[in-house]
């Protein structure tokens, strides 16, 4: 019969083997709070003699006891001599600035900064601590403020570069193993407020449920681990129905209205269509009625914008537009804004052939006055489209150009003396195009 000792060595070897989560050349980079699961995890390796390296962060929000808690990893991981990286945080200033929760404040500051240490320092993979008890919460969790495959599915052994090897382990396993080796490890007293939504689900209802069914922690995680494999089956499928009714374009994804119509009512595949585009249960109402809507209609995701553009819907980030104004002071300034790949003058004869390309901009050097502007159109623009002697309205042009609102966003005009000179990478303005008379041009190309 196994001991403790060896039922947790064993099993956290076996785990990372059957899960393929570690080759031998790997360098891991361990999250490690001094909390008993990260502990545990870290003194795990450690006997292993995997290469690690420890990270830990600091969110300043217990005060004294957020310090102590870097003092104990620290200490381990020099008595062990294993490289520590650490970081303080001011979380409730950065979660006040971004509008979120503190809670929600820490996971992406503590995320983005593992990610950075793993590539300033060269490791390849990101260990956190997440035992099965926390994987049966997170099911929970989800299915209660609703989920689709995915959330049932719980947290997966590896995702990207984030590897969980303490998913076999049940809490009270890791506490009988932290208990025989004496591990040291500090507790965060607000694991125990049932304020926060895990810890409810932990205190207060996991153990009505062990009442009905003692082995719950074993029976929830069977059937994650079924849904899991379910989900893959689904993620096949739906790739597959992506490929037949989306395009990718340059800014956004475009879904075809008349491809997606023996789906438009099947909330199942919708919600699974437009997950990674932040859409929920709440949306997929509005969703279904812009489908069937007129052109206009619009739906915003928490990171998305779906809109209803003719045909199509267009999904594209829902970015804040931000004042975009550039100063060319010179010829070689043009080649400083991201849009234009090349800029030249060139002296030209009779018989220049002007190129027959809206990518390239051809105009008459002498209309050109510096300083030129390079900014993003606004309403009230308007120019004078090449081939024409009226002027005309930005506006009025993209909607004859039937451009999308994400396209709209992302023109830029280029603009001399307050004047438009070209819409870039589309019309020039005809009053400054080149003419028999020209004898110098300026030559651009995004």
């Amino acid at each position: 019969m196994q001991t403790t000792q060896e039922s947790m060595i064993n099993g956290f070897s076996n785990f990372i083997s059957e899960n393929k989560l570690i080759k031998q050349s790997d360098r891991i980079l361990m999250a490690v709070s001094g909390g008993i699961d990260s502990m545990v995890m870290a003194h795990l390796f450690h006997m292993g003699n995997y290469k690690t390296a420890i990270a830990h962060c600091n969110f300043s929000l217990r005060g004294d006891e957020s310090d102590k808690d870097e003092e104990l990893v620290r200490q381990f991981a020099t008595e062990n001599n294993i490289p520590f990286y650490t970081v303080r945080f001011n979380t409730k200033a950065y979660a006040s600035q971004n509008k979120l929760s503190v809670q929600m404040a820490a996971r992406e500051l503590r995320y983005n900064w593992f990610e950075q240490v793993r590539k300033e320092n060269g490791f390849d993979l990101i260990a956190v601590a997440h035992n099965l008890n926390d994987n049966i919460e997170t099911l929970l969790i989800n299915l209660t403020r609703g989920t689709g495959i995915a959330g049932m599915a719980g947290m997966r052994p590896v995702s990207n570069r984030i590897i969980r090897p303490l998913l076999f382990a049940s809490r009270e396993k890791i506490k009988s193993f932290q208990i025989q080796h004496n591990i040291i490890f500090r507790e965060d007293r607000s694991n125990a407020d049932t304020k926060y939504v895990r810890n409810k689900i932990r205190h207060l209802i996991i153990p009505v449920l062990k009442e009905i069914n003692p082995s719950i922690e074993t029976t929830l995680d069977d059937t994650a681990g079924r849904f899991a494999d379910i989900l893959e089956i689904v993620s096949d499928h739906i790739s597959q129905i992506k490929a037949e009714v989306a395009v990718e374009k340059n800014q956004y994804v475009s879904f075809l209205i008349e491809k997606m119509k023996p789906y438009e009512k099947n909330k199942a595949i919708l919600f699974e269509l437009f997950k990674p585009y932040g859409i929920t249960d709440a949306l997929l109402i509005d969703l279904a009625r812009i489908i069937e809507g007129e052109s206009g209609g619009m739906v915003v995701t928490s990171t998305h914008r779906i809109i209803r553009n003719r045909n199509e819907l267009i999904v594209s980030e829902d970015k804040k537009q931000t004042e975009v104004f550039y100063t060319i002071n010179n010829i070689d300034d043009l080649k400083k804004f991201p849009g234009i790949a090349s800029s030249e003058k060139k002296d030209i004869s009779k018989g220049y052939r002007i190129p027959a390309d809206q990518k390239i901009g051809c105009f008459d050097m002498q209309m050109i006055i510096f300083p030129l502007v390079i900014r993003r159109w606004k309403d009230g623009d308007y120019f004078y489209p090449l081939g024409m002697k009226q002027k005309k309205k930005l506006s009025d042009y993209f909607i004859d150009k039937k451009y999308s609102i994400p396209d709209k966003e992302n023109i830029f005009i280029l603009e001399s003396g307050d004047k438009i000179v070209w819409i870039i990478g589309d019309r020039i303005d005809d009053r400054f195009k080149v003419t028999p008379e020209t004898r110098e041009v300026l030559l651009m190309r995004c």
